[in-house]
Parts: structure tokens; sequence; C-alpha cells
């Protein structure tokens, strides 16, 4: 399986060409209930990117505009027309980045991998890239300590042009082979809650969302019943890359409830998936890659997440419950 993660480094000195996509949305914090205020991140994409990179809109273009929230994953012919005009090809490399706390790049990460796209994150996005003294496209000129590309991607080329299809610009094909087992939607998540089927809910929003004492940009606050805490942020570094390879083992195993004395613990297919889930499946995609590289297996997201299950007031919300630690080192 191909390392989920790239470094900055690995990415300068890399030979290959692979597509990179930038893949940040504007989210600001709310203000207070109710307010979801998200905007595309092409404007900030313009003002600052690596050389070579295109801009991914996670908020209109690869999303279903029929689910009735947002963010939520797109079809595969909707995503098929999108990846296809960004250059996505089999057998070409792609590397996601974002330009905040990679939140952006690992749900953009969920979404290719669950088309069957293989991708990497570029560990801690565009901040890693700088300080790696990558160079950065600002208002059209490159800057940087060196002038160079990002992966062989050609320097001062305007990676907004997307190839043409049908032409000499347009080599190769993309196939998608979706995996729909990387998602779980209401019906599943209703049916842990009540106990009829298997499975460990995570909700990866920080502890004052998850308890409800902070404000919320859905209906209404607190978490799914039943749910454990474990903040997507504390899986993260103060550089923005995510924590070594033994703290991020170390909060996976957290999730795995131990057995009390003299009983055996369950296998990991009796236990069920970990089902992880925020206010719309961003955080529980930045929670997911780190328990991927963690090693975890079984890991699916609640695409609906707290703006689908608020938003059904004949689903309960908690407002206490476990939080698990948090990775310390």
């Amino acid at each position: 399986m191909t390392r989920p993660l790239i470094t900055a480094a690995e990415l300068r000195a890399g030979t290959a060409d692979p597509v990179v996509l930038d893949a940040t949305v504007d989210l600001p914090r709310p203000a207070h209930d109710g307010d979801h205020r998200a905007g595309s991140g092409l404007t900030g994409w313009a003002d600052a990117h690596l050389p070579g990179s295109r801009h991914l809109d996670l908020l209109a273009a690869l999303a279903d505009p029929d689910a009735g929230y947002h963010f939520a994953h797109p079809g595969p012919g909707r995503a098929h027309r999108v990846l296809h005009g960004l250059g996505v090809r089999d057998g070409r490399p792609v590397v996601v980045y974002d330009r905040a706390d990679g939140f952006w790049a690992a749900r953009a990460w969920w979404t290719l991998r669950a088309l069957g796209v293989t991708a990497r994150v570029l560990d801690g996005g565009l901040s890693a890239w700088r300080a790696a003294g990558g160079p950065v496209v600002a208002g059209g000129a490159e800057t940087g300590a060196e002038a160079g590309t990002a992966g062989g991607a050609a320097a001062g080329t305007d990676p907004g042009r997307a190839p043409v299809p049908g032409t000499a610009s347009d080599p190769g094909v993309l196939t998608l082979r979706p995996r729909p087992e990387l998602w779980a939607d209401l019906a599943e998540v209703r049916a842990i809650v009540d106990g009829h089927r298997p499975g460990r809910l995570v909700c990866a929003l920080g502890a004052e969302q998850f308890d409800g004492t902070a404000p919320t940009r859905y209906s209404r606050r607190g978490h799914i019943p039943g749910s454990v805490n474990l903040p997507a942020r504390s899986v993260t570094a103060a550089d923005g890359t995510l924590l070594a390879p033994d703290l991020l083992r170390a909060a996976a195993a957290t999730l795995h409830p131990v057995p009390a004395t003299g009983r055996t613990a369950p296998t990991p297919a009796a236990a069920g998936p970990l089902v992880l889930y925020c206010g719309g499946g961003i955080a529980a995609s930045h929670l997911a890659l780190a328990l991927v590289v963690a090693g975890e297996r079984d890991v699916r997201i609640y695409d609906g997440s707290l703006e689908e299950w608020s938003a059904r007031a004949d689903l309960p919300l908690s407002v206490t419950g476990p939080t698990v630690p948090g990775p310390t080192g």
C-alpha cells in the first residue's frame, strides 16, 4: 500500500510528475449556533500555492449537491468529471495539501481513497513546504529560497488550465474503483447507537464541541450518544504535521476498549469498525488519516456527521460523555 503521507523534502526531491492539488476551503469558526459560512479557497490558492498545483474545490465541485449537507462525497460520475479535468490519470501520482491545518487535505485524500484513487497528503501542507525552502507562486510570481518545481511540475505554468479532453494534452485514462465501505450512513450509525450492530463511534471535534459548551454550525449542540471523543487536533504536532507513528498507534489503542479481567478481548471484526464523525466530515477525515497511518484497517467516516444528525429532531444528542486522552510527546 502506498504510504498516505509525503514530506516536503520528498516532494521536492521526487522525479515523478504528480498532480498536486490544493484542497483548502475557507470555513470560519461559528460565531453563534447555526453560523455556517463556507467559501471557496480559490482566491487563497491564487494568492499563494505550490508551483504546478491546482485548486480542488471540495465545497461545490467534488461534492454531492443533492445530499442535503455540506461536503458530501460525490458520486463516481461527478467525481470522474472533476478529477479528469484536473489532470488525474491512472498511474500518475497525486499529492494533496492545504493552506490550513491539514484537515482539508485529509478530506480530499479520503474522498479519493474511497473512489479508488491513490493519493498522498503533503504532511504539514503549505507551511511545511515553505519551511523546507520550497518555492511558492504568490500573485503570479514564484518566490522562495530557490526557484524550482513541485515534484517535477513546470514552474511558472498556469496550473488552473486543465488538459483538453480528446487532445494530445490529455493522455491516458482515469479509472475509478469506488469503495463504499469507507463511508457510513445515518442508518448504520443509528444501528450502532441502538446496539443492533457493532461499531465504535468516535467524535473528532474538540472537547467544547463534543460536550456542547461551544457554538456549533449546526442545528443542535452535543454529540451522538455512545460516542467517545478523540479530537483530530490532538494527533497533530505543533508544526502542523502528524504526530510520530508510535504516538498515533498509542492514540488508536485508546479507541479499543480493554475487557474486564478474565475476559477475552473481542477481535477487531467482532468489535466492529471505528466510525468517525465530526460536524461535516472534515476533522473526521484528519483523524482517519492518522488512524490509517497508525495501522488501523477498519475505519469509516459518517459523511453526514452532525450536520445531518442534528437536523433530525427525532435523533438524540448528548452533552456529556467520555473523552479519550490524546497522545502526548
